[in-house]
């Protein structure tokens, strides 16, 4: 498969697995469409074209011309110039790697993070809580994290790819689209009455037993075991954390539960303080459920040889 054709793939199965629905997704595509086309001819030529087709900034070739065969990939949660360089190293020592794909972003992916988080007003919009609430709530945050990003040094890993020739893909929000509805799926199906109830469901998928055994198992921050679950909101897509004053319009909005897979202290301090139950269910293992969802998708169509690094592991589901 070509690394365009991977690319393209990857972003149509992030939209089918979006939480707010194809339909929204597609009718956010043709808005971007409209304003490109009243852009004027200069400002066309900064406009990034991916966006388009790609309603998730996140994810990007950030190195590649997008005609290169694929068939063996070096994948990992985090990808950084190290990565790169042990891409390398393994090619020295005969192991053929095509490409290399992270999941956490990096270049101008990394930039543009700020943009996916617009999707969470309608995910929590979904959960129950107002949007015009939701939105002026949010978009505080993203500014945010928007001013956070501006002096990171984006291009570094990219730069390194460049170097040393090896394509490099970043998949981000449509791997987290996967996990966030497989799991926002098991609880709406199995509706578990407590808290521990959560945690004991979440142990039986391969990714967090594996987590269990490398002491970063799910955990309870919120509430305790017993704690009745009421209604669980699974948090896991979006880029990254929303505002933390979300927490009181999901508790008015019936919210007895969320799963994430972090939360910083103040967002933490401000659900105890709405009464609200957190399960930290794991960032690298519900990252690897999310990476493992999309590949079993990808993999009906064409099979690649994965060699795993940097906290992925590669599981097959049928």
């Amino acid at each position: 498969m070509k690394l365009k054709k991977l690319y393209d793939l990857m972003i149509e199965k992030g939209i089918e697995q979006d939480p707010r629905g194809k339909s929204l997704v597609e009718k956010e595509l043709k808005k971007t469409k409209q304003q490109y086309e009243k852009l004027s001819d200069k400002e066309k030529t900064e406009f990034d074209i991916d966006r388009l087709k790609n309603p998730y900034g996140d994810t990007r070739i950030l190195f590649g011309n997008g005609n290169e065969e694929i068939k063996t990939i070096l994948i990992g949660i985090d990808i950084d110039v190290g990565e790169v360089i042990l891409a390398d190293r393994l090619k020295e020592k005969g192991k053929k790697i095509d490409m290399i794909l992270s999941h956490h972003p990096e270049g101008r992916a990394l930039a543009a993070l700020y943009q996916v988080m617009y999707m969470q007003a309608d995910i929590v919009h979904l959960a129950g809580v107002p949007i015009n609430i939701a939105e002026s709530l949010l978009q505080k945050r993203i500014d945010e994290v928007e001013r956070r990003l501006l002096p990171v040094n984006h291009s570094k890993t990219a730069d390194a790819a460049r170097l040393l020739q090896i394509p490099l893909l970043c998949v981000h929000t449509p791997a987290d689209n996967h996990v966030s509805r497989f799991l926002q799926h098991l609880m709406d199906k199995k509706k578990p009455d407590t808290v521990g109830e959560i945690v004991a469901l979440l142990k039986e998928i391969p990714e967090y037993q594996q987590a269990v055994k490398n002491n970063s198992g799910p955990k309870i921050i919120s509430g305790s075991s017993s704690s009745r679950a009421g209604k669980v909101f699974v948090d896991m897509t979006g880029g990254t954390e929303g505002s933390k004053d979300i927490f009181a319009k999901l508790a008015q909005a019936g919210v007895g539960t969320v799963v994430g897979m972090h939360l910083s202290e103040d967002h933490l301090k401000k659900a105890k303080e709405e009464h609200v139950n957190v399960v930290i269910a794991g960032h690298i293992s519900s990252d690897n459920v999310g990476l493992n969802l999309i590949l079993d998708a990808i993999e009906k169509q064409h099979r690649f040889d994965i060699i795993e690094c940097s906290g992925f592991t590669r599981i097959k589901r049928k």
